[in-house]
């Protein structure tokens, strides 16, 4: 007898409860007042599944039951997701519970709704044409809403999540009802699974989790702009550089073509970003230029510097996803790290670790370009992707200035994060700025000299909108030894995120 291609293992099998009995807890619970808390709607919604999972309900007061479940899991995952979208690095025990008994709801949730289109043979049940589209738009909603949070958390996907999304799509194809809209939805099949794929495609654990929130909506919004690619597309796939390929029979989220092209006995479906990649740039061009967020569809934040370096580091990972630069080595040595601009401005101006607070880490594998740390002791500080560090390995004396490329946090206890290495010194120095922009009239600033072997000018770092104009001539004062004041400009901009902004910097040669 063949198995069912979805995933029920994840809901308990409790005693067998008789139809009218599962029924009588089901209307019984929604007859009853809502708690307080969204968070406290999680567990009686799992418990009801649980039961309707064991009873003997017929297919129809079943489909009605789950159909009120669903609208009441929804209705609290929406109040919930919100709280996830700013959570520090590592997630808090607390909130770490609320996210598992979601995420339980939610697989529970997709496993109940996709069992009832199948039969024990794993073929489609009586009806299930009419129904499927429902259905599955019902449970692939629950397993993005899964992934979302795992995003959020910036933890991995739970296993089986990936595949089981990709069958449910699987199903919708050959039932052929993805283009078609359920009643009550606002988007197609397709454009929730492709949405649901794009986001994992953007490298998630590299925003933070504000910034994850903002593409997850981004993608609500314009998912509609992927082009599918025929089954033929195996051999013009690496041509294409914003192509990707999905193994459907893979727990595992759409690979890039430039990166790794899909074996030749793969069933890959293939799709290209090149049409959403061309409509992210001109919105960022709209948006550099002055224009409104609203008057392109996106909200505020897409204008504020933070949101146009989502919009630049998307247009690289949908439309270049570029191999890796340099091999991995595998290590185990400890270093000591410092984040946030200010503090490494005091650990560079006073040239002494003991007036700024450090943690210790391990570093698991190290390249040319950074390093991969996992956390060992020591208070590691409001750690976000995108924030500023310097690590000091066991076996040196000198500080790196890395930025926070991606981070992982598989439970409260655990956390690590990808660095980059910017420079292998930092000169402290002050930037002129006007009043308004801050009181005192100058802002604490980081000059980063040039590392031959990676890039070949200089570099300053500034917090995050700082600055309103980067083609501005910039006016230094460096108080180390002497007074020195260095008269540059920008030349260009390479970061911009939530924490920092980082430009390339020349002596200004009008200068007298």
């Amino acid at each position: 007898m063949a198995a069912s291609p979805f995933d029920t293992a994840s809901i308990e099998v409790p005693t067998p409860v008789p139809a009218q009995a599962a029924m009588s807890a089901v209307e019984a619970a929604y007859d009853a007042p809502l708690p307080d808390s969204p968070a406290d709607q999680l567990k009686p919604l799992r418990d009801r599944l649980a039961a309707l999972h064991a009873s003997n309900v017929e297919a129809k007061p079943r489909a009605a039951a789950l159909d009120r479940i669903h609208a009441r899991s929804m209705s609290a995952s929406a109040l919930l997701l919100p709280l996830l979208a700013g959570l520090a690095l590592p997630v808090p025990r607390k909130s770490r519970q609320l996210i598992r008994n979601l995420q339980d709801l939610l697989r529970a949730l997709a496993d109940e709704l996709l069992a009832a289109l199948t039969d024990r043979q794993g073929q489609p049940s009586p009806g299930t044409v009419q129904n499927a589209e429902a259905t599955l738009h019902k449970a692939m909603q629950a397993l993005a809403q899964h992934l979302l949070v795992s995003n959020l958390a910036a933890s991995p996907a739970g296993v089986g999540i990936w595949h089981q999304l990709h069958q449910a799509y699987a199903m919708a194809c050959r039932l052929q009802v993805v283009s078609d809209t359920s009643e009550g939805a606002m988007y197609r099949l397709q454009n929730l699974y492709y949405s649901t794929v794009l986001l994992g495609c953007a490298q998630p654990a590299s925003f933070s989790s504000h910034e994850v929130n903002f593409v997850a909506g981004y993608l609500e919004r314009f998912a509609h702009c992927v082009d599918t690619l025929s089954a033929g597309a195996h051999d013009k796939c690496p041509a294409d550089h914003a192509a990707f390929w999905i193994d459907s029979t893979r727990d595992a989220p759409a690979t890039a073509c430039s990166r790794k092209p899909a074996p030749r006995e793969t069933p890959a479906r293939y799709f290209s970003c090149d049409r959403l990649t061309a409509l992210l740039k001109k919105q960022l061009a709209v948006l550099e230029t002055g224009g409104a967020a609203k008057q392109i569809g996106l909200p505020d934040f897409a204008a504020t510097a933070a949101g146009r370096g989502v919009l630049r580091r998307l247009i690289t990972y949908w439309g270049n996803p570029g191999k890796r630069r340099f091999p991995r080595r595998r290590q185990h040595y400890r270093a000591a790290l410092c984040v946030g601009l200010d503090s490494l401005w005091t650990l560079f101006q006073n040239g002494d670790h003991e007036a700024v607070e450090t943690s210790n880490w391990m570093i698991t594998n190290e390249s040319p370009d950074g390093y991969a740390v996992m956390h060992v002791s020591g208070k590691p500080g409001h750690m976000t992707v995108g924030e500023v560090t310097a690590i000091r390995t066991e076996s040196s004396d000198e500080w790196q200035i890395c930025i926070v490329r991606w981070a992982l946090s598989e439970n409260h206890e655990h956390l690590e994060l990808g660095l980059q290495i910017l420079a292998t010194h930092a000169v402290p120095a002050f930037l002129a700025v006007p009043p308004e922009t801050d009181g005192s009239g100058r802002l604490s600033v980081l000059i980063l000299p040039e590392i031959p072997a990676l890039r070949d000018t200089e570099m300053l770092v500034v917090p995050s909108g700082a600055l309103s104009d980067y083609r501005q001539n910039l006016v230094l004062v460096i108080e180390k030894q002497n007074l020195e004041i260095r008269e540059m400009r920008s030349t260009h901009l390479d970061e911009q995120n939530s924490q920092i902004e980082v430009f390339s910097v020349e002596r200004n040669p009008s200068a007298a």
